[in-house]
C-alpha cells in the first residue's frame, strides 16, 4: 500500500473532546517490547488514567493487562482502539469495531492512514483521528 495523505481525520479540538471522554483503550498491537512504541505510548496512556486493554497475537499479560488475541474476545465495553497495525489491516479492523457496536473512536497511530478504512468508520459513526500520536497529542493537549 502506498504511503496516504490523511483525507479522513479529527481537528485538535475533536481530540481534545475524545481524551476527555473516553476511558477504556484497546491498544491493537501492544506489543510487550518496553522499548517499542507502543508499549511506550499504551504505558503513558495508563499512566494517564486511562484503562489499557492489550490486543496481541501472543502472550497473557502486557502492563499488567490481561491480553486479548482480537477485539471481539474482549467482553467489555471499549471507547477507542489505538491502532499499531499496518494500513492493510484496517480495513479488518474497522470491521471488527463496527461489529461490536461500542468503539467510539478508530485512532491509527503516527504514519498509520488508510482513508477507505477511515471514512468507513467514520460512516459508522466513530470519530477518526490518523497520523497521530495518542501520547504526543495528549501531552500537547491536556497537559
Amino acid at each position: 500500500m502506498e504511503c496516504e495523505f490523511p483525507t479522513v481525520n479529527s481537528n485538535k479540538e475533536e481530540m481534545r473532546e475524545i481524551f476527555e471522554s473516553v476511558k477504556t483503550i484497546a491498544v491493537l498491537g501492544l506489543s510487550p517490547d518496553e522499548s517499542k512504541a507502543s508499549n511506550m505510548v499504551a504505558r503513558y496512556l495508563k499512566n494517564a488514567g486511562y484503562k489499557i486493554v492489550p490486543v496481541y497475537p501472543k502472550e497473557d499479560e502486557i502492563l499488567g493487562e490481561k491480553v486479548y488475541h482480537s477485539l471481539a474476545e474482549i467482553p467489555f465495553e471499549i471507547d477507542m482502539v489505538d491502532i499499531f497495525r499496518k494500513p492493510d489491516a484496517f480495513d479488518a479492523i474497522v470491521d471488527a469495531c463496527i461489529k461490536r457496536g461500542d468503539v467510539k473512536v478508530f485512532w491509527g497511530q503516527i504514519g498509520l492512514v488508510n482513508n477507505a478504512a477511515a471514512q468507513k468508520a467514520k460512516d459508522a459513526g466513530m470519530k477518526v483521528v490518523q497520523n497521530y500520536c495518542t501520547k504526543v497529542e495528549h501531552q500537547k493537549l491536556m497537559m
